[in-house]
């Protein structure tokens, strides 16, 4: 066995596989996207500066930035590049997230331009999409006060379902699919927004589901901050007036504020809804619905996932014929 076998783990020499065999991905990503998995509690906190150290770790990554400045840009045919193109997450109701975590072939998309409206990391490849690891959210654990539960994080797929579980035994969990359906189920019942997670230091590729409240997620507070970290999932909530008694009760699930009473109706802030779907669940008058929404980009189908992964697999067998 060579030496660098020896003191990598196996969840770590598969990373580096998968690294070898993305197209574009340099070191440089390579180590960012081991830094952030290997660290990730360092890493957000430092991120959303909560930790003490993240004045300095600005200038470090100010200094990185423009280090790999060129190598990304030779990248991309748009040399303007922003921290969301890299890393961003896609707003998903409750039905697409669970089938997210349902999947149990491989899939191959290798380029959701229209779904995911960023210049990098929009590519959908699940490797044994049955490994999923449910991890302690960095983002909650960096807060003082977080938002219980704390494993809420879903790792989907490999290789970073088993380097999150190699690399943190403490903090996660290996689960089924049935299993990360009813943490689905109990964050969306907490009011709480599912995310699919993006990075392109993570292989450009969907990793992750991520459980998310305005109060801890580094995502949100970032979308508050000016910084579009987070796309809309293609719909949007709709008041039906003949049904909506004004009461309000929905209003406090809205991670995004986009609820407020007016003349006792209930009314949507088009700008500030993303789709997520919460609050529909919340009205007992059934007064709110999700719309889809063409001006609010394409939404994530995971049936029509799979279906053009078998027609992009067939089409490669016929050619190789």
């Amino acid at each position: 066995m060579r030496f660098i076998d020896r003191i990598l783990k196996p969840s770590t020499r598969a990373f580096v596989r998968e690294a070898r065999k993305t197209p574009g991905f340099s070191f440089f990503d390579f180590l960012h996207g081991y830094v952030y998995s290997r660290w990730p509690y360092l890493y957000i906190g430092i991120s959303t500066g909560r930790h003490p150290a993240a004045p300095w770790f600005a200038l470090l990554a100010g200094w990185f930035n423009r280090l790999t400045a060129r190598t990304r840009k030779a990248q991309t045919s748009t040399a303007d590049i922003s921290y969301a193109d890299t890393y961003h997450g896609k707003a998903v109701p409750l039905a697409t997230a669970e089938q997210l975590v349902h999947i149990h072939q491989n899939i191959d998309v290798p380029d959701l331009e229209q779904v995911i409206p960023y210049k990098r990391a929009r590519s959908i490849i699940l490797r044994n999409p049955d490994h999923i690891v449910v991890l302690d959210c960095p983002c909650r654990l960096s807060r003082e006060h977080p938002c219980p539960p704390l494993d809420v994080c879903l790792i989907v797929g490999e290789p970073f379902a088993s380097f999150a579980h190699e690399h943190h035994p403490q903090r996660s969990r290996q689960i089924t699919s049935d299993e990360a359906v009813a943490i689905l189920r109990a964050e969306d019942q907490r009011g709480h927004v599912h995310h699919a997670f993006f990075k392109d230091a993570m292989l450009g590729r969907f990793y992750a589901i991520c459980n998310c409240c305005k109060c801890c997620c580094g995502a949100m507070q970032a979308q508050r901050n000016g910084t579009p970290m987070l796309a809309s999932s293609g719909y949007v909530s709709v008041v039906d007036a003949a049904l909506c008694l004004g009461c309000g009760d929905c209003n406090p699930y809205c991670q995004f504020e986009a609820l407020s009473l007016t003349d006792d109706l209930n009314r949507v802030d088009y700008d500030k809804c993303m789709g997520c779907g919460v609050c529909v669940d919340k009205c007992e008058q059934d007064a709110l619905s999700l719309v889809r929404d063409p001006a609010k980009g394409v939404p994530l189908e995971v049936c029509s996932l799979m279906s053009e992964a078998i027609h992009l697999e067939d089409s490669d067998l016929a050619s190789r014929a």
